[in-house]
């Protein structure tokens, strides 16, 4: 029991029987493969904490770098009850539901824009949440009566962005990222977000919302976003948020 009353819950990583602290790495060494390469991958492993160390695969990955698979023990523990996440506070909803809620309460359509920003030009996930064929058997928000769907595409620059927000008179702007090197998606949202507080005026701007694989979901205030949404979201699931937080809620805008 942890000194707040929470109960702790500690587990370890399972391999071979549970509870051995097994686990499996994989890197890359910008070092061509020889038997000296194969030596720092063991003692990067070893740095790690992982210990023993065992080298279970070795490839040449173009000249002078190689991809390491390592396997071993760690003696790291985790705190189950510890670990902070983004609970979902607000209920799944059918396109049905969001129709009628939309129709109802907001009595005109709820207008979405969507981009990939910067030079990001993967529009993978942008196109998953808004396009009607959607994924793995979901419609996308194009499906949903009662929304205005604006897919901007890809590699739009934030004005772009803030502009076609402003014409298409958006509740709602959702951008995805799936570039993230050196930190392009945390960069790329906190411009986007400085744009439209210094654009608009805070009762006349858009929820704001960004989703990609590498988000932390609980780093929305420090972004300057209203939500993230992280990997495996589906358009049910953005279609509900935006039903809760600019419907149900009453933050739409007049």
């Amino acid at each position: 029991m942890s000194a707040d009353g929470v109960e702790k819950k500690i587990v370890r990583p399972y391999g071979d029987t549970t509870g051995d602290g097994m686990v499996q790495v994989s890197f890359t060494l910008p070092v061509p493969h020889d038997k000296r390469a194969e030596g720092a991958a063991i003692q990067l492993a070893g740095k790690m904490g992982i210990d023993p160390a065992m080298l279970v695969h070795a490839k040449q990955m173009g000249d002078g770098y190689t991809f390491f698979v390592v396997y071993g023990r760690v003696n790291h523990l985790v705190d189950v009850s510890a670990v902070q996440v983004v609970e979902r506070d607000y209920p799944l909803l059918s396109a049905k539901e969001v129709n009628a809620l939309v129709r109802q309460k907001l009595r005109r359509k709820l207008s979405v824009v969507g981009a990939c920003i910067g030079t990001d030009a993967h529009t993978v996930g942008i196109d998953a949440i808004l396009n009607v064929k959607g994924i793995a058997g979901e419609k996308g928000l194009e499906y949903y009566r009662e929304l205005k769907v604006t897919n901007l595409g890809a590699q739009v620059s934030v004005p772009e962005l803030v502009e076609a927000a402003r014409v298409e008179r958006a509740d709602a702007v959702l951008v995805s990222q799936v570039v993230t090197q050196r930190d392009a998606h945390l960069h790329n949202t906190r411009e986007m977000s400085a744009a439209f507080r210094e654009a608009m005026p805070a009762g006349r701007r858009p929820l704001l919302i960004v989703g990609g694989p590498r988000f932390d979901e609980t780093m929305a205030d420090e972004l300057g976003v209203d939500r993230i949404f992280g990997r495996g979201t589906t358009p049910g699931e953005v279609a509900s948020y935006l039903t809760h937080a600019l419907v149900t809620n009453r933050k739409a805008k007049a």
